[in-house]
């Protein structure tokens, strides 16, 4: 009969071959849609209403109860506006704002470890109550009381890292409003696709925003929105070849060394 430790490994035989069926099956998809493009430029994503998506979900946060608002038939003031005037910022869903991202960061990191250990274990038993003599009874006849067991370790680990980054990001998106929170808040979201030649850029844009952070200019700073979620990336040749293949992303999970 198979013993447990030998269960424990066809089982993680079993895992192994699991995950690389599942990867192998999902790039074979996507290798056959990227086949279907070769010798053309990749597709525009068609429009569509982001709150259709089946990954959408609401934004529920916590908010403060709602107030009634207060008429005042002889006054030209409405309490809870926030302008004596209308303008022509976003202030319902469907409108569009923009949003500007000026964003520039640097990090640097240098990082050394060295680390080392040397470990010894002896083990004896020259008097056990006059029974060390039976223990050749139940260990090997060559066995000696005095010197049973004698380990000795030694492990040595170096590592080096250094991180340079240096990113700049200045863009305009337009952003629209999809939803209007209890207290006022205007949850956004935004795309943008640009083609050139092969090679698609894309831009993403979503979070929660306060009205009064919106400009004359129906504008809104990227550090003004709560939750943001910025992206910015790409497909097509270009980021094919920057891209590790899915064997190598694959081995670099399992492989334990």
């Amino acid at each position: 009969m198979p013993t447990k430790i030998t269960q424990i490994s066809w089982r993680r035989i079993a895992v192994v071959s699991s995950l690389i069926g599942a990867t192998a099956l999902l790039s074979g998809c996507n290798a056959m849609k990227r086949l279907s493009e070769v010798g053309e430029p990749p597709k525009l994503s068609s429009i569509d209403n982001p709150t259709q998506s089946e990954a959408y979900r609401p934004v529920s946060l916590p908010m403060p109860a709602p107030q009634v608002a207060e008429r005042n038939p002889n006054s030209l003031w409405r309490a809870g506006a926030r302008s004596f005037f209308k303008d022509q910022r976003a202030n319902q869903v469907g409108d569009i704002l923009t949003v500007v991202v000026e964003m520039e960061d640097r990090a640097a990191l240098a990082n050394t470890t060295v680390r080392s250990r040397t470990n010894s274990e002896d083990l004896a038993v020259p008097n056990l109550f006059g029974l060390e003599a039976e223990m050749t009874k139940v260990l090997p006849e060559t066995i000696d009381p005095t010197s049973m067991l004698d380990f000795d370790s030694n492990t040595s680990n170096r590592g080096a890292g250094t991180l340079d980054r240096n990113e700049a990001i200045d863009l305009r998106v337009a952003a629209i409003v999809i939803q209007v929170l209890p207290n006022g808040n205007y949850v956004i979201h935004g795309r943008q696709e640009i083609r050139v030649n092969s090679e698609i850029r894309e831009v993403q844009i979503a979070g929660v925003i306060r009205a009064a952070d919106i400009s004359s200019a129906n504008e809104v700073n990227y550090d003004k929105i709560a939750e943001a979620r910025i992206s910015y990336g790409g497909r097509g040749t270009i980021s094919d070849v920057q891209q590790p293949r899915y064997g190598s992303e694959v081995l670099d999970i399992i492989l334990p060394f």
